[in-house]
């Protein structure tokens, strides 16, 4: 991996959490990927299991520990970055924000860090979020 496959996957990263487009979050990741939403949690693993998590459809996630939930549509964005590529790691930062309207003002901010590891593909084979939200009006 170098630091314009990191840059290409984390845009179509974004892109799919965006669209929540069933194939185009199955594309990220290798059959046997384990992702991870926070660095204590189980992972989640099998790209089906993702897929399934994602899509707020089933698996392991964030929200009361059985699948992540969707968020409305146009009120989130996110943009990363990769700061360190090292053979198939890749460490990147980032900020998400998030809106209660599409065109209300953004009412909670994060800063991400994502670590990553590929697969000879240039899939996701492992992947380990840390984030933390920024206080009010920092």
């Amino acid at each position: 991996m170098d630091r314009e496959g990191a840059q290409a996957w984390l845009d179509r990263y974004v892109a799919a959490w965006r669209s929540y487009d069933r194939d185009e979050v199955a594309d990220l990741f290798s059959p046997d990927v384990a992702y991870r939403y926070h660095p204590y949690d189980e992972p989640v693993t099998g790209r089906d299991a993702v897929v399934a998590s994602w899509l707020g459809e089933q698996g392991d996630g964030p929200a009361s520990g059985t699948a992540s939930t969707r968020d409305a549509p146009d009120t989130y964005d996110a943009h990363y970055a990769p700061v360190a590529v090292d053979g198939d790691t890749v460490v990147a930062t980032g900020r998400s924000t998030y809106r209660d309207t599409p065109d209300g003002p953004v009412v909670q901010v994060y800063e991400n860090c994502f670590v990553i590891r590929f697969d000879a593909h240039g899939r996701c084979r492992e992947f380990t979020e840390y984030f933390i939200e920024r206080p009010a009006g920092r």
